[in-house]
């Protein structure tokens, strides 16, 4: 492991509604091309501050790595913009189906592709549902409005967080949310947490691929501030996930799995 983060934010001079130029921050954005045992895999747009773990997570939420064991090093070098990936057997990234989706993956506003094989292998995956207490998932929202410092700082970054019912285990910031989420995933990977019991919090939309991504991850609970698509809310209810959007102070819309949440913390008449 290289190690090599980048730097997240970066100071540039604009002009106010008064006509000042004034310094502002905004955040980075680097190339990363994931290389696979020397096979190209995916240019990903990143902030750049875990790339390690974004490489390693990436792989885990495409099934191209199956286990973080058969990893033997994650090397980043970013004069060459490359994460390369190899493993103890050597020959993870000649499978031919892995090789034909060589592509540029955007900063992830619904562009990036998904393999077809894929979502078809999670039709079929259950996972273990858990108690959700209302007073709990406000618990956790309250500790997340302190993780998200670099929105705070220079905006345009989304972020992720992995969540306990009684704190929050990781906190990632990414100009993607499924970066953000790989990040978590590589990080999960590394320091052997299970996503058993545990809930995914995200900025982003809860379209499909973030879905993906939490039953890779066999996480059973996946909450935004933001709404959903039919097609992430479909494929919630395949594998059993409860998916809960529109987050806000005491509201909050749960889209599947209302049968595992115990409403113990009504909120006023007047929030609903």
């Amino acid at each position: 492991m290289t190690r090599a983060a980048a730097p997240s934010i970066f100071s540039v001079e604009a002009v106010n509604a008064s006509g000042r130029r004034v310094s502002v921050e905004i955040p980075c954005e680097f190339p990363l091309t994931i290389l696979l045992d020397g096979h190209e895999i995916a240019t990903i747009m990143t902030l750049g501050t875990h790339p390690e773990e974004l490489a390693i997570g990436y792989l885990r939420n495409q099934g191209m790595v199956e286990s973080v064991e058969d990893i033997e090093s994650v090397r980043v070098n970013w004069g060459e913009e490359t994460a390369r990936v190899d493993t103890f057997h050597g020959n993870a990234g000649s499978d031919p189906v892995t090789k034909s989706f060589s592509r540029m993956v955007t900063s992830g506003c619904g562009q990036s592709q998904m393999f077809e094989c894929l979502l078809e292998a999670l039709y079929g995956r259950k996972l273990r549902p858990i108690e959700l207490r209302q007073s709990t998932l406000y618990a956790v929202l309250r500790k997340l409005a302190d993780h998200n410092t670099i929105f705070r700082t220079a905006g345009s970054v989304h972020g992720c967080g992995l969540c306990t019912d009684a704190d929050v285990v990781f906190f990632v910031e990414d100009v993607g949310r499924h970066n953000a989420a790989d990040v978590i995933a590589g990080k999960m990977w590394l320091e052997g947490i299970s996503g058993d019991g545990k809930l995914l919090y995200t900025t982003g939309r809860l379209t499909s691929e973030i879905v993906m991504k939490a039953a890779w991850m066999e996480i059973p609970v996946l909450i935004s501030k933001s709404g959903t698509t039919q097609m992430g809310l479909e494929l919630a209810q395949d594998v059993g996930l409860t998916m809960i959007g529109r987050v806000k102070k005491s509201r909050f819309l749960v889209y599947t799995g209302n049968e595992t949440v115990l409403y113990d913390a009504p909120p006023d008449r007047g929030d609903d």
